[in-house]
């Protein structure tokens, strides 16, 4: 089976550190993710010093977007309200399948048998794409990177770059294959007047499309898209039918707070200090841009967030990908290794919790808790804090089972507790070690390898030896000393 093959396996089938395992061992994958991000990473560095209120434009983002949740019922009438008499359709879903129903139902209405899509994280988290072909509808990607995981039937792996993890060669090679191109140069002006040929008849010919939304306004009930590449624009105004299936998280309030966003999200998520197409509708207009609007609001476990309140910050995210371009962590895996349509910091918080902490419980694990993420992050989400708050909420409902208590993790923990909880019981505990050690150290004075169940942690790192003495016992030696010296 080859690697592509192997990713078009369903998503949450493997714990993170099975899946980590075998992308580590890719080191082209490595290469081109690492690279990558680094320069997204030192543009945006750059791009963000330039602003001096940048710290103020951060605050202000994570106000606005913790304000609309604390009011997201009142935000989200308001919305429905004001697109409705704008011309649109407003539609609600509770899950993917209810999503997924209307959104067929609204294709197969106009007997279309193919849509064209601008990129949209939502549809992946529901799985469109799937559905509409498993019913006779094909799904074409007009974003260039998404355009390159479907034609290569792969799966994205960034939220900005979704094809970060592919280079150059094999993104001609799938060209050459599936646009037959035998000819095919390698250059990027090649591949991209290959994909802007392939792409030009589609946005010419069908006449239904599908998007996503980075932000519903609330007081005009208009839709608001950041893109780099003009496909966006090209699918919000050829076709005779638009559908966007936004979170209801993605509400703000007003037509303003753009001015906030439109600085912070694009220098977060790709280092320019504007997007090249920033498109506002609302609703329909004769002559100009589709006939028929229609908006899904999805749910899909985003109520359930929304009510725990120390998790409920995960859903101000705005998906600029900062976060993952920020983690080492993500650096070293990619971000196939998350099993997840959201994969990076974000994903290990938000992929257990729209799962109702059934699936992906091995991602809040995954990370160091360096706190890179919060530090970039343009709405302030302290990420390590939900990691550790779903790391408790994981603990907890393991040990509700008999087989969590059993768990050689749970009685590691256990065994850990109960030695830190008495000074003499750790101070035992340290001299048992310190015999014990000297069969594992080496002669450069660190531990290389453990025995059973401890050797994870020395697969892939070195343990410095335990000191001849804890710092209790030197403390009280040097006070005896002195002591004895005043005496003297």
């Amino acid at each position: 089976m080859s690697e592509v093959e192997v990713r078009e396996i369903a998503w949450n089938t493997r714990d993170f550190p099975e899946a980590a395992k075998d992308l580590l061992e890719n080191s082209q994958t490595r290469r081109n993710v690492r690279h990558a991000t680094n320069v997204i990473q030192g543009k945006r560095n750059k791009v963000a010093a330039e602003l001096p209120d940048w710290e103020d434009l951060r605050e202000a983002g994570s106000e606005v977007r913790a304000h609309a949740l604390r009011h997201l019922d009142y935000y989200l009438t308001q919305f429905e309200e004001k697109c409705t008499k704008a011309g649109g359709h407003v539609h609600w879903a509770s899950d993917a399948a209810e999503a997924n129903r209307i959104i067929l139902e609204l294709v197969q209405k106009h007997e279309a048998k193919e849509v064209i899509k601008i990129k949209t994280m939502t549809s992946e988290e529901v799985g469109l794409n799937a559905h509409l072909e498993k019913n006779g509808v094909r799904p074409i990607e007009t974003d260039l990177a998404e355009l390159i995981i479907q034609l290569g039937k792969d799966r994205p792996s960034h939220f900005v770059a979704p094809a970060l993890h592919v280079n150059r060669q094999q993104v001609r090679a799938m060209f050459q294959r599936e646009m037959n191109l035998p000819d095919l140069g390698e250059e990027p002006e090649d591949l991209a007047t290959a994909a802007r040929n392939y792409l030009r008849e589609k946005f010419l010919r069908v006449k239904v499309a599908v998007s996503g939304g980075n932000f519903l306004i609330a007081d005009t009930g208009g839709l608001c898209i950041l893109e780099s590449e003009g496909n966006g624009r090209m699918c919000l105004t050829l076709p005779d039918v638009l559908i966007s299936i936004v979170g209801i998280e993605k509400v703000i309030p007003s037509f303003r707070d753009l001015e906030i966003f439109l600085q912070t999200v694009p220098r977060s998520a790709t280092g320019e200090r504007m997007n090249p197409y920033n498109s506002v509708w609302t609703g329909v207009h004769p002559g100009d841009g589709p006939k028929e609007f229609h908006v899904v609001l999805l749910d899909n476990g985003r109520s359930p967030i929304l009510a725990d309140k120390e998790a409920s910050q995960t859903l101000k995210c705005v998906r600029c990908a900062a976060c993952l371009n920020a983690c080492p962590v993500y650096h070293q895996t990619g971000g196939h290794a998350y099993e997840s349509v959201y994969a990076g910091p974000i994903g290990a918080i938000l992929t257990p919790q729209l799962n109702s902490m059934e699936q992906g419980r091995s991602l809040p694990y995954a990370s160091s808790l360096c706190g890179a993420c919060y530090e970039v992050c343009p709405v302030k989400i302290n990420i390590p804090e939900v990691l550790i708050h779903l790391r408790g909420k994981v603990v907890r409902e393991d040990q509700a089972t008999l087989g969590g208590k059993l768990s050689l993790w749970n009685i590691g923990m256990q065994a850990a507790a109960f030695l830190f909880k008495d000074s003499d019981r750790l101070a035992m505990a340290e001299r048992v070690g310190r015999v014990g050690q000297k069969v594992f150290v080496s002669k450069n004075g660190f531990i290389e390898a453990l025995p059973l169940m401890l050797s994870g942690w020395t697969q892939t790192r070195d343990l410095k030896a335990m000191p001849v003495q804890s710092f209790r016992e030197w403390w009280a030696k040097e006070r005896g000393a002195a002591k004895k010296d005043s005496h003297d």
